[in-house]
């Protein structure tokens, strides 16, 4: 796990100073504090810092082939490296490490861009190849890995983290921000691919490669599973499928040369994940998990629970964070705003768990797989809802919204009802949008500013590189990918091409790089992804009853304690809603309302007020809302008004251990 920049250029392109690349490096100490080396030839510049993870004595980058015309810089894990290893070796390739950074300079050598589709796991990777002088970018298949680029006439920049380009003087890297990118933010609370932040600068998509010769670029998908197929076949099968796939999952995911555990949530998904870690261990697992002196919040006694039953040697760290004090570096290493207040959590159970161990298995993605969001049953429910007659329909839906109100607290089960009926009689893809948005078009328009509506507009207007301007029509083409399956797979599809990627999958991985933890995640494994995606939706969740991940269930009783079996899911999120009204207050209100706040013309004065003061007065929910502008002007203050090296990390937490 590492990080990675660089630059290439033409003849008549502008070069990248060996100081430059030095400061960009210095951006991405966090994701490689164990080592630092760079490449230059007359077109390009390699930049590479290391957290050593496998072969920790042969694996120092940027490498190249025996000839040194090729070279590689490369961020993630290539779990079936050893299989690739063989099949070269078998070939005739002579390989100097162990690891698996030199397998991608010789299957390159041999498959040129046709070898992505068999490599498994995450990663980033940019390969040099000087007889050509092209340069490919590549991406994993779900998006665990980041990269993004700028591309010029005659150069192109590209790194880990948008803050090492913003390294760069602002003649090269244009500190001005994209009204798109920023629309779709305050509408899903992240800055889906391609977009980012940045006007010009991208992000390279999942499961993608980018050809750069003479100063072209082309992009080619290179994984494109069907997801409007469905396999019907005995239940037998799927579960034996199933268990064999996660298994193996887990276990090629275990090969580390330093200390690995896993977070816990005692939730199914991590449960199992550390269950399957515990049957392939010689030893007890290490186990990790956060919690809060709020039990809306706090799952810790499951994840004992969970640990228990299991065996695990597992730690809980109890935490009331001192928010304050820890938002401004959140802000720092996320490079967008990012408002996904469980980014807090991730942060801190992430700096923790640091301390004991270099890597860290996590289970992110079964809820996309196997319907673990209350949002599908919702779906479902509603789509019967809408089979009801016009006229009771209506009845109904207006009782509803009369027991709902429009303050409830979140997490609340009027918050819920609240959000339920705020779409029920809307088509289902716009009653997931819905659920999905942060601001809905209306309320954004209605906090834009006049100089910011023109500058969308006009962005709107001109659509000539082909990205996606609406929100709404972002999500319309991800639905439209398993447009033959019924609504509830559409949705889980969609969030497996748009939430997961650029939310959750990003979430894990700047929380985790900012403390020089690796995280890996089984269920994201494509062979587990295609094989839960192929299931009939009923093996998955009973709509009526509520119950989800139902054949995930099944196929690992074994390692699920009953209570976390038939348990609901809670989520990962912390108070915010009570701390704008409490603890934070002051905070909120002395950024939001902040004169230079208000004055960078993106939105009304009057507009921020009015959210800020109903909020913490009680008189309506604004939350998360006001987390996305907090996270926002943090944003501005952290990497445009004064960029600068990382802050100093904030106070520590309480902790507890058990062995179980």
């Amino acid at each position: 796990m590492c990080g990675i920049c660089g630059a290439v250029w033409t003849d008549h392109g502008e070069s990248l100073a060996p100081e430059a690349l030095e400061a960009m490096m210095s951006r991405l100490v966090h994701r490689g504090p164990d080592d630092g080396a760079v490449h230059h030839d007359p077109h390009a510049a390699l930049g590479f810092r290391r957290l050593s993870i496998i072969d920790l004595a042969g694996g120092r980058q940027p490498l190249s082939n025996e000839d040194g015309t090729i070279w590689t810089v490369f961020n993630g894990e290539i779990y079936n490296f050893p299989a690739l290893r063989r099949r070269l070796e078998a070939r005739g390739h002579t390989l100097r490490s162990s690891g698996d950074s030199e397998v991608l300079v010789h299957l390159y050598e041999d498959e040129g861009t046709a070898m992505f589709p068999l490599l498994r796991g995450m990663f980033a990777l940019a390969i040099w190849d000087s007889r050509r002088r092209s340069l490919v970018l590549a991406r994993d298949r779900m998006g665990q890995k980041p990269l993004v680029y700028r591309q010029t006439e005659g150069r192109l920049v590209f790194a880990s983290e948008l803050k090492a380009l913003l390294a760069l003087p602002d003649d090269q890297i244009p500190r001005q921000v994209d009204p798109i990118a920023l629309d779709h933010y305050l509408t899903l609370g992240y800055i889906p691919h391609p977009l980012t932040i940045l006007k010009g600068v991208h992000k390279l998509p999942p499961a993608h490669y980018a050809l750069w010769r003479d100063g072209s670029l082309s992009l080619e998908r290179y994984w494109r599973p069907d997801w409007n197929f469905e396999r019907s076949r005995g239940l037998a099968e799927d579960l034996e499928e199933l268990r064999s796939t996660l298994d193996d999952a887990v276990r090629e995911q275990m090969v580390s040369d330093v200390p690995l555990g896993a977070f816990l949530s005692g939730g199914i998904d991590s449960t199992i994940i550390a269950g399957l870690m515990q049957r392939s261990s010689n030893r007890p697992v290490k186990t990790f998990a956060i919690g809060f002196p709020d039990p809306k919040y706090d799952e810790t006694r499951y994840a004992s629970m969970a640990a228990r039953h299991l065996g695990t040697e597992h730690e809980t760290f109890i935490v009331e964070p001192r928010a304050w004090e820890t938002l401004p570096e959140l802000a720092w290493h996320f490079d967008e705003p990012f408002a996904d207040s469980s980014a807090l959590p991730t942060w801190h159970v992430a700096r923790e768990t640091r301390r004991a161990v270099t890597v860290a298995l996590t289970g992110d993605a079964g809820d996309e797989l196997f319907g673990g969001y209350e949002r599908y049953r919702a779906l479902g429910l509603t789509e019967m809802f809408a089979r009801i007659p016009a006229t009771p329909r209506r009845i109904a839906a207006k009782m509803l919204r009369m027991l709902a109100g429009d303050s409830a607290p979140s997490k609340s089960l009027r918050r819920r009802l609240e959000r339920l009926v705020e779409n029920i009689e809307r088509p289902f893809q716009a009653r997931y949008l819905g659920w999905m948005t942060t601001f809905d078009e209306t309320s954004r328009l209605s906090l834009y500013s006049q100089e910011q509506l023109a500058f969308l507009a006009a962005a709107t207007a001109d659509e000539s590189d082909g990205e996606i301007v609406d929100p709404a029509r972002f999500l319309a083409a991800a639905f439209a990918a398993a447009h033959r399956r019924e609504p509830l797979t559409q949705a889980m599809v969609a969030d497996m091409l748009t939430y997961l990627p650029g939310d959750l999958l990003v979430k894990v991985d700047l929380a985790s790089m900012a403390h020089s933890l690796e995280c890996r995640g089984p269920f994201l494994d494509h062979r587990v992804v295609e094989l839960a995606a192929a299931m009939p939706l009923w093996r998955k969740l009973d709509v009526l009853t509520g119950r989800s991940k139902k054949i995930l269930k099944q196929a690992f009783a074994d390692l699920l304690p009953a209570a976390i079996k038939s348990r609901s899911k809670m989520g990962f999120g912390v108070p915010i809603s009570r701390w704008f009204r409490g603890e934070l207050r002051h905070e909120l209100e002395a950024v939001l309302l902040d004169p230079v706040a208000l004055g960078r013309g993106l939105f009304r004065p009057a507009e921020i007020e009015r959210l800020v003061q109903e909020h913490v007065q009680g008189r309506r929910e604004h939350s998360h809302r006001l987390w996305a502008l907090l996270m926002l002007e943090l944003w501005f203050r952290k990497h445009l008004d004064e960029p600068s090296a990382a802050p100093k990390q904030a106070p520590l937490l309480s902790r507890t251990a058990e062995s179980s």
